[in-house]
């Protein structure tokens, strides 16, 4: 049997342990949350290293990519750089080719028109190819980075300006603890109880993204409102019927009751591959995702 293992900053609350076969390999996947825990977090991976056949990093990123360019975050390669054995993935090689697939999988089989609709973005940056996919099938876009990662409202309403942004911000901000950027830990259970990013919400046909960015700033009510987003447990999906959304679509598939994030789903593919994640291109994440028959998972509340 196969071994995959998230290690996380998020909450130990979202823990989970599934088994399952693709390509007719049998997998365990687990998914172990450190609370912010930066030291816990190190010391699994040390503890871990070489008896599973791939890492999972999540709750934060390794690289981030816009534009041709990588950008790394300071804290996440210090998490992992005692790793000696077991490669370490965070899903950034498997985003850009994935949910770029999403988007034209949601164009062509749902009725959903994207085409006709505003989309607000909470963060871009690590979902560049998303983004891209969003404005070649005309969507108008516009990416909430500067308000939910740096708390300035306001908007990027263009791919070019968020190339421009990205070059100027990225090799700050990935040098910044991560915590004071993105929601880790405990953080990633509440909702704020400042409403003042609501209208951005309210303005928009779907809100898409980082699921514990698109949590954090939530309004009461999303009646009619299509999310597209990562990593959701029952409770999540329960929750977002009861405030009126319409559609929820994950990009990775449902596995016992939740989707896991593609960090998971990118240490999958590269057990399946053979191979280190710096040797498998775009191209082969894309044939491993048609021979496992990989589609999101959709759900369209009553």
């Amino acid at each position: 049997m196969k071994k995959v293992l998230s290690i996380s900053l998020g909450s130990s609350k979202r823990d989970h342990i599934v088994e399952t076969e693709m390509l007719g390999e049998k997998f365990l996947i687990e998914r172990k949350g450190t609370d912010g825990d930066k030291k816990k977090a190190r010391e699994l991976f040390l503890e871990f290293d070489g008896k599973y056949d791939a890492f999972g990093l999540g709750g934060i990123d390794l690289y981030i990519y816009a534009s041709g360019r990588r950008y790394t975050f300071k804290d996440a390669k210090k998490l992992i750089s005692n790793v000696k054995k077991t490669p370490v993935v965070d899903g950034s090689g498997l985003k850009n080719t994935l949910e770029r697939r999403v988007i034209k999988y949601i164009y062509e089989n749902t009725d959903i028109n994207i085409s006709d609709k505003k989309v607000l973005m909470v963060s871009a940056m690590d979902r560049f190819g998303m983004a891209e996919a969003f404005s070649e099938f005309g969507a108008k876009l516009f990416c909430g980075d500067l308000i939910f990662a740096l708390g300035i409202p306001v908007l990027i309403k263009s791919i070019k300006i968020l190339s421009i942004v990205a070059f100027v911000v990225a090799p700050i901000v990935t040098k910044l603890p991560f915590e004071l950027i993105y929601p880790t830990g405990k953080k990633q259970e509440k909702r704020s109880v400042f409403k003042r990013y609501s209208r951005f919400y309210h303005d928009a046909d779907i809100i898409a993204g980082d699921f514990h960015y698109i949590k954090r700033y939530i309004p009461e009510q999303l009646n009619k409102k299509i999310i597209i987003t990562n990593t959701v447990t029952k409770k999540d999906v329960e929750d977002l019927k009861n405030i009126g959304v319409k559609y929820l679509i994950t990009t990775t598939p449902e596995l016992n009751g939740r989707s896991f994030g593609t960090n998971v789903m990118e240490s999958v593919l590269i057990t399946l591959a053979g191979k280190s994640p710096e040797n498998l291109n775009s191209d082969e994440y894309s044939n491993l995702l048609d021979k496992i028959n990989f589609k999101p998972r959709i759900i369209k509340f009553d």
